[in-house]
């Protein structure tokens, strides 16, 4: 019987984790399927899509301002017979657009494909080891981010910091081992990096280091990457069986939290010697970052707030897309305006976020401002942003309207 009364405090919390972070009157925990009475063996099935109509000022004179996107569509389940170990599996696309489509559904952008797929064994009620294709990753909240409950139109993309160079869409194949100590939480993994990362490029003699470490060199030398994130909860706990980070809890929580993570590939980059002899350069990443979410009144308004400082070693003078050696900061601030949870309701916010780079003179300046409608929480929302971002003489502004829907 105590045993029984464990497993079920275990699912509800796990349904309470949802349902208390969605801020909706009507989701009360969504769609799970039991496989007996007492709830205790379930599989829990979570779908969203997030659509889009976006301006952009900076486009080629033949290119139209305007277009359409189904930014993502994806499908997550979760499932438990046992209190012991939990099986998550999450799939989707990501980014269909005109240009993506296929006339009969087979370009790579309509491909539905794997963004997780891993087992959870827990060791007790407070640790757990797990392995797979995960999330579980390290540096900073937001390299930790949910989409289903993002304060801002999207999350900042420099976060993603190792997105697409050793994972694969920001889940890494490896082990992890998680857990708690009172109010001190703790996520560690050590994975096998990608060999066909975005960076295909070959390394220069006596040039910038290329992030290919174990398609040049080998996994023997270059094999595995290595990641924690640690964070305190001075007030509310927030739930950490999954990984996923909550961006805004809408007043239903009183969240202060410091955290600090780092994630670290030996040899994870190349650089080519004058001579064209290949060497490995290590990449480091380390962040710290502060979250604060709380109701500010008993007629439902509320603050969230999240700044983090990172600091990026790709490598010597290591520049890609995206991606570069330097420094970066990044905040946002949102208000949610008193209101009827049962009616519309607004949240304006705010966002910046400055990277620079030892390899050019200029940094990656981009601003945020916008607004989301809450028709039921995040499970029903709208979100209207204006981003502008400015690299060196180039500047774009964007307009972008969202609608998404979370079941």
């Amino acid at each position: 019987m105590k045993k029984i009364k464990i497993l079920l405090f275990t699912v509800f919390l796990l349904s309470f984790h949802f349902s208390f972070s969605q801020g909706s009157p009507d989701y009360n925990g969504g769609f799970k399927i039991k496989f007996n009475d007492d709830g205790s063996k379930y599989l829990r099935v979570i779908s969203w899509g997030q659509f889009q109509a976006a301006y952009n000022d900076n486009v080629p004179e033949t290119a139209s301002n305007l277009s359409f996107n189904v930014r993502r569509a994806r499908v997550l389940l979760l499932s438990q017979i046992s209190k012991k170990f939990l099986l998550l599996t999450h799939f989707g696309l990501n980014g269909l657009n005109s240009a993506t489509l296929h006339p009969v559904g087979k370009g790579d952008g309509n491909q539905i494909f794997m963004h997780g797929i891993w087992g959870q064994w827990n060791l007790n009620d407070n640790h757990t080891v797990g392995g797979g294709l995960h999330y579980w990753n390290g540096i900073s909240r937001l390299n930790n981010q949910s989409t289903l409950n993002l304060l801002t139109l999207d999350n900042n993309r420099q976060s993603w910091a190792t997105i697409g160079l050793s994972d694969q869409f920001a889940r890494h194949l490896g082990f992890f081992v998680k857990g708690k100590l009172n109010k001190f939480k703790y996520q560690l993994a050590i994975n096998d990096a990608i060999s066909n990362g975005l960076d295909m490029r070959t390394p220069e003699n006596g040039g910038s280091a290329v992030y290919g470490g174990k398609r040049i060199l080998g996994s023997k030398d270059a094999g595995f990457a290595y990641a924690g994130y640690f964070e305190y909860n001075f007030l509310d706990q927030e739930s950490n069986t999954l990984p996923y980070k909550v961006g805004t809890y809408l007043g239903t929580k009183k969240v202060f939290n410091l955290g600090a993570g780092f994630f670290t590939h030996p040899k994870g980059s190349v650089v080519a010697t004058s001579s064209g002899s290949m060497e490995g350069d290590n990449v480091s990443i380390l962040a710290v970052d502060a979250f604060y979410d709380a109701p500010l009144s008993d007629d439902g308004s509320a603050i969230t707030a999240y700044a983090t400082y990172q600091t990026n070693d790709y490598g010597k003078d290591y520049m890609y897309s995206a991606y570069g050696t330097g420094n970066m900061f990044y905040s946002h601030v949102g208000y949610l305006i008193s209101g009827d949870v049962k009616k519309a309701r607004f949240q304006p916010y705010l966002s910046y976020g400055s990277n620079s780079y030892d390899a050019l003179d200029d940094s990656r300046n981009v601003f945020g401002l916008g607004t989301n409608m809450f028709l039921s929480g995040h499970n029903s929302k709208f979100t209207l942003e204006y981003k502008n971002q400015k690299f060196g003489e180039n500047t774009t502004g964007t307009v972008t309207l969202q609608a998404m829907i979370y079941l």
